[in-house]
């Protein structure tokens, strides 16, 4: 069992590591929302303090202006640089915390005769906005607070200082409560939706595969091949399409029973996923929802029963395709368990016209040399060309 801990607000830090795409992502968002906020705010007081009103001291602008750019160059950053300020966002949330308890520090020294209401404003605005961890947020509290009190009791009257010192170990307080609980409550939102996500995706693997053989199921493998069919639009890269069909498979039910055939059906599903090279395939793609389809990666997949379709890739010419489905046959029929000796199969295959976007003319041609493997004596492999629009097929 994972150990909680203080410092990633509750939860463990291998937790807190599988949120880290969603915690930068809500701290460079946060923090262009309050650099904006603090842009006008400073934009603002610039305007008040050239117009002198509302107590804003003309002498004021130049440090105003100068928060002000160096609110629009920081702005101008996360806006600019997305991808490096997002994997690099807990540096710049401290960035944009040292740039605002500096400003909250240096307002409230050069109003003496005032407390410090604007640090502690930005100061109760930080602890709800960003995700740290809490003893890195804990030292920046205090060193950004006792930065402010420092400057308090060299340039304040006692009693403002006082006054300062007062308010900041009651903010100090609150707001580092605050900022476990609003934390915690977002990691715990983090943590929800990504298991959200992980059934949607487990689901969604489910609704691919075929049960029993983990093959594609036929919804997915025509889906994913004509995918492939448009992705490979402009390669023309060689493919074929193969039908198999198990001969005699209503006889092994009727004779040996349906767990027999169920026992027959996997082993014909590994078979055929060894052969196209998919054991690999399965082991990585099976745990993702997401393909890549720019590999020449074969597919395989049950059509229901006992037919299975393969889509093969990565070979130049019939040549080099036959010898894989003959290997195929060939393994099949050596299969010996339980008293069972031999699978059948009849393969039709087809190659897949270039000018194809769908699968079904390839499909059409495959049926049909499957039906010419079926007619001529079963258990051997047809091959019908892509050029062959009569249904003619070759052996």
């Amino acid at each position: 069992m994972e150990q909680k801990s203080f410092i990633y607000y509750g939860y463990s830090h291998a937790t807190y590591r599988e949120c880290r795409a969603m915690i930068n992502s809500t701290n460079r968002a946060h923090a262009i929302i309050m650099n904006a906020w603090f842009l006008v705010m400073n934009l603002l007081y610039v305007l008040l303090s050239a117009m002198n009103l509302f107590g804003v001291s003309q002498e004021l602008i130049g440090y105003y202006a100068i928060f002000s750019f160096l609110a629009v160059i920081y702005g101008a950053v996360l806006v600019i640089f997305q991808s490096f300020t997002l994997k690099h966002s807990i540096f710049f949330v401290y960035v944009n915390i040292a740039m605002l308890g500096t400003f909250g520090v240096v307002v409230s020294t050069l109003q003496p005769y005032m407390p410090a209401i604007m640090y502690f404003i930005m100061f109760i605005f930080v602890s709800l906005l960003y995700i740290g961890n809490m003893i890195r947020m804990l030292v920046a509290s205090i060193l950004g607070t006792f930065a402010l009190l420092a400057c308090s009791f060299c340039f304040k009257t006692f009693s403002i200082a006082y006054h300062d010192l007062y308010n900041a170990m009651i903010v100090l307080f609150l707001s580092s409560g605050l900022h476990y609980m609003f934390q915690r409550s977002r990691i715990e939102q983090f943590v929800l939706y990504q298991r959200d996500l992980q059934i949607q995706k487990e689901l969604e693997i489910k609704s691919s595969f075929d049960s029993l053989t983990e093959l594609l199921n036929r919804g997915r493998f025509f889906s994913i091949s004509e995918e492939v069919l448009r992705i490979n639009e402009s390669k023309n890269e060689y493919m074929v399409l193969c039908l198999l069909d198990l001969d005699g498979f209503k006889q092994i039910n009727d004779k040996m029973g349906h767990q027999m055939g169920d026992k027959v059906i996997q082993i014909t599903g590994k078979i055929i996923a060894e052969c196209v090279d998919e054991g690999k395939l399965f082991q990585t793609e099976r745990q993702t929802s997401a393909w890549d389809l720019e590999k020449p990666l074969n597919l395989a997949g049950r059509l229901g029963g006992d037919e299975f379709i393969v889509l093969i890739r990565g070979k130049n010419s019939r040549e080099e395709v036959i010898p894989l489905l003959q290997n195929m046959l060939d393994r099949l029929n050596a299969v010996k368990f339980d008293g069972f000796s031999g699978i059948q199969a009849s393969f039709g295959a087809t190659e897949i016209k270039s000018s194809e976007r769908d699968m079904d003319g390839a499909y059409s041609r495959a049926d049909a040399a499957l039906y010419e493997s079926k007619r001529a004596g079963k258990n051997q492999i047809h091959f019908s060309s892509a050029n062959e629009e009569n249904g003619e097929v070759q052996k």
